[in-house]
């Protein structure tokens, strides 16, 4: 186990009798003197807010973009991908649940401050640093300071992110932050509040931050049975998708399996993912994916235009590439970071 680091947190307000509010994310955690927030990874320590995970991740390894899912940002590079323990949210579906919702001293870590990340980015020749697995959101202020060395050395950044943040510390973030797959998990505030013990609106707000930010958003639905699967539900996040981030943002809807604490569920149908896909193609979404399943079609770019093949992918990679200068040979303009 590495010796703990601990660093004075961001986005924290002192308040009476060395009392702290934490600022980060919409749970406004009020800590008590040697307490933790909601998150675990936050601690008030003599009236002053502390970060226990800044500069140890639990995890770290090179992925294929398409892992995240990216299906639209550089399609075919590796991340070198990043992440500590904790998470904001408690998601009974968790797949990560062994890292997500552990304290920091329970899980193996390594000793990696923003430069040694940055170095390592380098060594492996890869051009994106992602911070995913966990929840960045927790670990932000890591976050912050290797995007920030990272952007400086020509690389990219981006989050893969359940979007449960507070606009002022996000609108820091979305300065060196490129790409965001933000995992929005359902458009009903009662499944936040029984799966996840938190609220939708506040990713919402955070969605639309994203896109007056200009960063690059793709965004995950996991589609749950009996949870988040009726098909009028699934056509009101459709149609605010549509509403809010336009047709261009891709889509991933994203098969279940059961883990955590919803062992008892079925796996999602192919039915219901090809359906869902159909319904948000129909709504005019032009970008549209299954995931978590062996999909050829599901998981192929379309032009939006002339319906060419242009991305063609197995698993997480890809196996053709017909997009030149980020436009198909008709001429259509494909929406994406692909440079």
């Amino acid at each position: 186990m590495v010796k703990e680091v601990v660093k004075e947190a961001l986005w924290w307000k002192p308040l009476k009798n060395k009392v702290v509010r934490c600022e980060l994310c919409p749970r406004f955690c009020v800590i008590l003197p040697g307490d933790r927030g909601n998150c675990g990874v936050r601690e008030n320590r003599a009236g002053t807010l502390y970060t226990l995970v800044y500069g140890r991740p639990c995890s770290l390894a090179l992925d294929p973009i398409e892992k995240k899912p990216f299906y639209h940002f550089m399609p075919g590079k590796q991340a070198l991908s990043i992440a500590t323990a904790g998470c904001n949210l408690h998601c009974a579906n968790c797949q990560n649940w062994e890292i997500s919702q552990a304290k920091p001293e329970e899980v193996p870590s390594l000793h990696m401050p923003p430069e040694k990340v940055v170095l390592k980015a380098t060594k492996e020749n890869v051009d994106i640093i992602s911070y995913t697995y966990t929840e960045p959101t927790i670990f932000a202020e890591y976050v912050l300071d290797i995007a920030k060395l990272a952007k400086k050395a020509g690389m990219k950044n981006t989050i893969v992110s359940n979007g449960f943040i507070n606009p002022e510390p996000l609108k820091q973030l979305c300065r060196y932050i490129d790409g965001a797959n933000i995992d929005l998990k359902s458009i009903s505030d009662t499944f936040y509040k029984k799966v996840c013990q938190a609220r939708v609106q506040p990713v919402l707000d955070a969605l639309k931050i994203m896109k007056e930010e200009g960063i690059w958003i793709e965004i995950t639905n996991l589609i749950i049975p009996t949870l988040n699967d009726k098909e009028t539900e699934i056509k009101k996040l459709i149609v605010w998708i549509k509403n809010n981030l336009g047709v261009d943002v891709p889509l991933h809807f994203s098969a279940f399996y059961p883990a955590y604490k919803l062992l008892e569920l079925p796996p999602t149908s192919f039915a219901i993912l090809k359906k869902a896909r159909k319904l948000a193609m129909k709504a005019g979404l032009h970008y549209v994916y299954t995931g978590n399943i062996s999909d050829e079609e599901g998981s192929t770019t379309f032009c939006p235009k002339c319906k060419k093949a242009l991305i063609k992918r197995r698993g997480f990679y890809v196996s053709e590439s017909n997009i030149e200068n980020g436009k198909c040979s008709c001429g259509e303009t494909i929406a994406g970071v692909w440079k």
